[in-house]
């Protein structure tokens, strides 16, 4: 357990480093993506044969279309992603990012026939406003309208990438992530394609280090922490400790890139958790509360 809680801290603050590593690389956002998901990918592959897993995608066909897809959308969202980086900041992008899992939580009632509560109109009302406060100043102005634009659809992406991983049944774990960025490799592939951007790079000697640590590190190796860890802890610790990442992304880019954020903005972030993190709270005591009452059904049957 403290093996496993020690990997998926580690996992997460090394996630909210990457927009800071980003920052270092003097690259257009899509071929940093490009990068990332090409270097990750191989480095998660290699490590799936390492340690002799089994592919088992061919026995669970619909399962491998919900990971292709969700694959798909976690590429279109990184793209968003760092793009936004570099035209409105990181802390401000992450902050916009982690408002997927809000999204999720308003469309469940439709996509899980989960029914919509007070609870979870609240925490999206919280998070609604916090992301005014936020991004109010850019809003007023029209500044970098574009920027936040990517935000918006880096969050929004997100939401489609967690939607279509909680649909998949029994692909699970390391074999699931391997997929996952091989397909979001592949996504990004066509976008450059279609854009016609092309796939020659110019790529300078000092950007060799940051693009290494982003997809051997913060990618690859990231993801094996993270998804290794998942299964060894309580669903609540997953919950409350997955918002370090846009929390520590937030510290570094204050700490380590001089960014800077007005008190109305501190508000904001503050409200964007506590709200986020309020909905899944809720969710889990929810989900408690079903299987107490599931087990006592069965227990008076």
């Amino acid at each position: 357990m403290k093996r496993a809680y020690a990997a998926y801290v580690v996992s997460l603050i090394l996630f909210g480093l990457n927009g800071v590593v980003a920052s270092y690389i003097s690259l257009p956002s899509d071929e940093i993506v490009f990068l990332r998901t090409c270097i990750g990918s191989v480095v998660l592959l290699a490590v799936f044969l390492l340690l002799r897993e089994k592919f088992t995608f061919l026995q669970y066909q619909r399962d491998f279309i919900y990971v292709a897809v969700s694959g798909i959308a976690m590429g279109a969202s990184w793209i968003f992603l760092y793009e936004a980086y570099q035209l409105i900041g990181v802390s401000l992008s992450s902050l916009a990012y982690y408002c997927g899992p809000v999204i999720v939580m308003l469309f469940a009632p439709v996509l899980f026939r989960e029914k919509l509560t007070w609870a979870g109109i609240g925490s999206f009302t919280i998070v609604l406003f916090g992301t005014f406060f936020v991004n109010g100043d850019i809003l007023l102005t029209g500044d970098n309208g574009w920027g936040l634009f990517c935000g918006g659809m880096s969050a929004v992406m997100h939401a489609a990438m967690v939607i279509c991983t909680k649909k998949v049944k029994q692909i699970g774990g390391l074999e699931n992530s391997v997929w996952q960025l091989i397909f979001s490799f592949l996504s990004v592939v066509v976008f450059m394609g279609c854009m016609g951007s092309g796939f020659s790079f110019e790529i300078a000697a000092e950007d060799w280090v940051p693009i290494l640590i982003l997809g051997v590190f913060n990618t690859g190796i990231c993801c094996y922490l993270y998804f290794s860890s998942l299964g060894h802890l309580p669903i609540q610790t997953v919950s409350i400790c997955g918002y370090l990442e846009p929390l520590s992304a937030v510290v570094f880019s204050v700490l380590l890139l001089g960014e800077v954020l007005l008190p109305i903005q501190l508000l904001g972030a503050a409200l964007i958790l506590g709200g986020a993190l309020a909905g899944e709270m809720y969710a889990y005591k929810k989900e408690i509360r079903s299987e107490l009452a599931n087990t006592k059904k069965k227990n008076v049957g």
